[in-house]
């Protein structure tokens, strides 16, 4: 039966590769769900009660806006790619 959108090549059928892409969205939603409360809430909505603690001669709001989610963004890569070669290998779409 066609519906007309594309999916990724599964065996299994349709029904897995849409199964297969939920699950990479999810996990994508996840992870930048983690970036943004790490960017926004401790970077910005916490600023003014993280000013007083510092790490070193810097505020710990400015590293958490600064160094923090960037830090954060490339930790999540290393995650991202280890829990995708599992769903990868969950649907058996591995290399």
């Amino acid at each position: 039966m066609a519906t007309g959108r594309k999916v990724a090549v599964v065996e299994g059928g349709e029904e897995k590769a849409i199964a297969y892409w939920k699950a990479n969205v999810r996990l994508i939603f996840i992870l930048l769900a983690i970036w943004a409360l790490v960017s926004y809430v401790a970077g910005i909505i916490l600023a003014r009660p993280l000013v007083t603690i510092n790490l070193g001669q810097v505020p710990l709001s400015f590293w958490f806006a600064h160094q923090g989610s960037m830090i954060t963004f490339v930790v999540l890569i290393f995650v991202y790619a280890k829990l995708m070669d599992g769903i990868d290998n969950k649907f058996d779409v591995h290399e």
